[in-house]
């Protein structure tokens, strides 16, 4: 068996298209467009890489975006400052906290003095809570983007035995809530889990989002099932999964393969959600 591949190029060609062209028809009517900003602290080469790209994908479909770059040794007041400086601007709508922060600064607190109507990651505890009830303003834009992937390839979801590995706030987590809404039925596995494989194989539906390169391998996976791997790691030259491809896809009904996958989907899916921030500021769409 050869697992088909699920690539996120055609599902987020789509959406920045949507995205660009509704920018453009609110620009006719309301001579403004949405503005985005994204704060880094520090000079961590894959935080650095990752704000420059999402500036240029952000700049093609029209939105206006700015890097706030601090230094690593921004004291929490100053990072705090620059928070509500950004929460107060009219032209920004939305914030997007790049991690990793600096050993000193507070994240919890910097996260909870975001404004959750500029928190287009859904990583304020209010857009957290909104989406454990069930009525999401902003879902995180990397599990959203899984589940997209999941519904663009018809992966059947209800009633399906889902498994997802890692229990981050930012992916696994709410994608297990996503799984959840959608009638399947979750585990969520972590680094206390007995028996990791044994889980695994039992899922119809296997999300990974742990950040350790190779972790899931062909033989945790069942025969057939669908894999999403989240995993982004640098290993030499080359960009590696959570799951051990080259094992994983001899096994796997389908799979996202890294890079390729799930990536460009999260990005298109930010942009959408910075739309969505704006259209809400016009009272309009959203």
């Amino acid at each position: 068996m050869s697992a088909e591949l699920m690539k996120g190029s055609p599902v987020s060609k789509r959406i920045r298209s949507q995205v660009k062209e509704r920018i453009l028809e609110l620009e006719g009517q309301y001579g403004r467009v949405p503005g985005l900003a994204i704060v880094r602290a520090g000079e961590d080469p894959a935080s650095v890489w990752y704000a420059n790209s999402l500036k240029k994908a952000a700049s093609k479909v029209g939105i206006q975006t700015r890097i706030v770059a601090l230094p690593e040794e921004v004291t929490q007041d100053e990072f705090e400052g620059v928070l509500q400086d950004l929460n107060r601007a009219e032209d920004v709508h939305g914030i997007i906290l790049q991690e990793p922060y600096p050993s000193h600064i507070d994240a919890d607190r910097i996260v909870s003095l975001l404004d959750p109507d500029k928190d287009v990651d859904g990583v304020h505890p209010l857009n957290a809570g909104y989406h454990f009830l069930g009525a999401p303003r902003f879902i995180p834009a990397t599990p959203l983007g899984g589940l997209m992937l999941l519904e663009e390839y018809g992966v059947p979801i209800k009633g399906a035995e889902a498994v997802v590995v890692g229990r981050s706030n930012i992916v696994g987590k709410p994608m297990a809530m996503l799984l959840l809404s959608r009638h399947a039925t979750v585990t969520i596995c972590h680094s206390r889990t007995r028996d990791l494989g044994e889980v695994t194989r039992r899922a119809d539906i296997l999300c990974v989002a742990v950040g350790k390169p190779g972790l899931i391998t062909g033989e945790m996976i069942k025969p057939g099932a669908v894999v999403v791997d989240f995993g982004t790691n640098p290993v030499g030259d080359e960009l590696k999964g959570d799951v051990e491809f080259e094992s994983a896809v001899q096994v796997a009904g389908m799979i996202t393969p890294v890079p390729g996958g799930t990536g460009p989907v999260t990005t298109a899916v930010l942009l959408r959600n910075v739309l969505q921030a704006f259209e809400r500021k016009l009272g309009v769409g959203a």
